[in-house]
């Protein structure tokens, strides 16, 4: 069974990569190319709550570019073949502007 739409829970956030060029200008394959380390926000979880029982919401909102680490994340396909990632917000290295 496909999944419509995938939510992320608690402090979790939904990313998609941002396509780097695997070209050159003048057209030429660059085979050793790695995936960017950016990424689009595509959905977050509510928050979490901290050790004192309060509430702490997210920082990051849909929309917003983040930078991702080398490693770590979720991969996950949502139902149109899109490999998506899966993060926790303290994993995710920084807010791009």
């Amino acid at each position: 069974m496909a999944s419509k739409r995938i939510i992320p829970l608690l402090n979790r956030v939904l990313v998609k990569r941002v396509e780097m060029d695997k070209k050159t200008a003048g057209g030429l394959l660059l085979p050793g190319a790695k995936d960017s380390r950016e990424a689009v926000v595509l959905a977050v979880g509510p928050g979490t709550v901290n050790m004192d029982g309060k509430k702490v919401d997210m920082s990051l909102k849909e929309g917003d570019k983040v930078l991702l680490p080398d490693f770590g994340g979720t991969e996950i396909t949502d139902s149109e073949k899109t490999k998506l990632l899966l993060f926790r917000e303290d994993d995710i290295l920084a807010k791009l502007e």
